[in-house]
């Protein structure tokens, strides 16, 4: 039975102190003279107008050199997000804040239509998001990620988009057209069948089932999907990777890869609250699940190491997911992005003449 205190469609139950802040908010006074500010449900969208979009990635367990993020923050509330650390840098807690403090970029199709347009820029994939979901809600009304897309469609730049929301088929008429010159990948992060399980563990996210029919919606146009099984939660549901990697190839998706679970920083601390109080009678297995496959700690952040982790448990998962899609992945593939299509800040006038 789950924690009577849980907030009910919030992944994080409390803000963790930030280690960038020299102060804090606290409650000193039951009666609440010095209410937490925090404790808010309401979510507050924030704008920031930064000077650039596109940043290198220089992380070698990361397939992409470049990602750009419209969005800091993210309403989803995946409890395990390794970017609720990067909310930090902002002067925010990885907690609760993550989900309630959305950052929204509305320069950014602008700063990337720079980018490209720069004559030292060289096309290569870059990465939408990579940090917090790019169709996460509030994408609905602001469309920034739509008008990226839009952008990279102009310059006929490839693109690789990372996302668990059902929003991204709105702009499936961008992705068929970028699609035509091999411009992009579309992955779909498919953690859990179990709907229960789903809305605690990624409370605001579609559902398994609308995640399957975008997997569907978007091969059945021949795009490239990717299916993520991200991340794996030994105890949770590590047991369902033969299940995810069959739904996803029955849908259409040419390939699959998976993630460790890794509580890197703050994470660990909203973790183990979390389970805890939502799964309080297979808590402590869970937590000393995820040890074992990370040398006895919550966390490895050993590059090379760090996504699969080590040990017995970490090469049960990985032989298990290589059967499942060796079972029912076997002769498909991603075909590769192209650069040959890209076209500089200089393609209007070759236009003109008909190129």
């Amino acid at each position: 039975m789950s924690d009577p205190k849980y907030i009910k469609g919030r992944g994080a139950q409390f803000n963790t102190h930030n280690p960038y802040l020299s102060s804090q908010f606290v409650k000193e006074h039951i009666e609440g003279i010095d209410e937490e500010e925090t404790g808010k449900p309401e979510t507050e969208y924030l704008t920031e107008n930064p000077k650039k979009i596109v940043n290198k990635v220089d992380s070698p367990d990361i397939g992409h050199a470049y990602s750009m993020n419209p969005y800091q923050g993210c309403e989803h509330g995946c409890i395990y997000c390794y970017a609720r650390n990067s909310h930090q840098y902002w002067g925010y807690s990885a907690g609760l804040d993550f989900e309630r403090k959305i950052i929204v970029k509305p320069n950014a199709p602008q700063l990337l239509e720079k980018q490209l347009s720069g004559r030292s820029w060289k096309p290569i994939p870059i990465m939408l998001s990579g940090n917090t979901d790019c169709y996460q809600p509030v994408e609905r009304k602001m469309k920034i990620t739509r008008a990226m897309l839009e952008v990279l469609l102009k310059f006929r730049h490839p693109v690789s988009i990372i996302t668990k929301n059902a929003l991204i088929l709105r702009d499936l008429d961008l992705l068929t057209e970028l699609n035509k010159y091999d411009l992009v990948h579309v992955n779909i992060s498919l953690t859990t069948l179990n709907e229960d399980l789903r809305r605690k563990l990624e409370p605001r996210t579609a559902s398994s089932r609308r995640r399957l029919e975008t997997i569907a919606a978007i091969s059945s146009n021949q795009i490239p999907v990717n299916v993520m099984v991200a991340p794996v939660i030994p105890g949770l549901n590590s047991h369902e990777i033969p299940h995810l990697v069959k739904a996803a190839a029955d849908q259409g998706a040419q390939s699959a890869a998976y993630v460790m679970v890794r509580l890197n920083g703050s994470i660990k601390d909203l973790f183990e609250d979390w389970v805890r109080k939502t799964f309080p009678d297979r808590a402590e297995k869970v937590l000393n699940q995820v040890r074992a496959c990370h040398a006895g700690k919550l966390n490895d952040s050993e590059w090379g190491r760090r996504m699969r982790g080590e040990g017995p448990e970490a090469m049960a998962i990985s032989n298990l997911f290589k059967v499942a899609r060796r079972k029912h992945l076997a002769g498909r593939s991603m075909k590769p992005l192209s650069t040959s299509a890209f076209r500089n800040k200089d393609f209007d006038q070759l236009d003109l003449f008909g190129s």
